[in-house]
């Protein structure tokens, strides 16, 4: 696990590479309020924002790894069809970091794959982010959504919002880690391996 200092380091790495909070806070999966704070360096507050610092490595190095874990999620996706008595026609990574898994779970499942850039800021102009055309579409299709980590589940929930305004079915979010306390976003389920709160 980082220190303090190690994550200031990398903070200030990534601001200087002309990353916004919101992107750092991405690409580390910390909340906005932490990289604020860690920006500052802690300034004004003696005691950091309640957050879990998230890293996955040591799976994601190995695409073996990988395709244990889309085994494990592939039985909860089917686990959920079941339940809810529906079907999945496709999966969606949410880039950059759910793309492997979601690409080696429909790699394990036979379903088509769908890549989502998210929208990078909360710009209204900027729309409701895209998806690459050399993929998948979503029209018509039931869709489970994969991404590393929901730290607060924006992300999440624009991935919904850009498939219901693109006529697709959002049907499951899953994540390997969920950071909040709640079990779907949206009326959608959402189901992770592990689930974080502070005590």
């Amino acid at each position: 696990m980082p220190t303090t200092e190690k994550m200031i380091k990398q903070v200030l790495e990534l601001r200087e590479k002309g990353l916004s909070r919101g992107d750092i806070a991405k690409e580390l999966h910390l909340s906005e309020e932490t990289v604020g704070w860690l920006l500052s360096r802690g300034e004004g507050s003696e005691k950091p924002p309640a957050d879990i610092y998230i890293g996955w490595r040591s799976v994601g190095v190995y695409s073996s790894r990988l395709t244990h874990m889309a085994r494990i999620f592939s039985d909860i996706i089917l686990e959920e069809c079941s339940k809810n008595e529906f079907d999945i026609d496709a999966i969606m990574g949410i880039a950059i970091n759910g793309i492997p898994l979601a690409t080696t779970i429909a790699n394990e499942m036979d379903l088509e794959l769908i890549i989502y850039r998210p929208k990078r800021t909360n710009d209204p102009s900027e729309g409701m982010g895209s998806i690459l055309s050399n993929y998948a579409g979503v029209r018509d299709k039931r869709i489970a959504i994969i991404d590393d980590v929901l730290s607060t589940g924006a992300t999440m929930r624009n991935a919904i919002d850009f498939l219901k305004a693109n006529q697709g079915e959002p049907s499951l979010c899953l994540a390997i880690v969920n950071k909040q306390n709640f079990d779907q976003i949206d009326g959608i389920p959402v189901r992770a391996l592990i689930r974080t709160h502070v005590v």
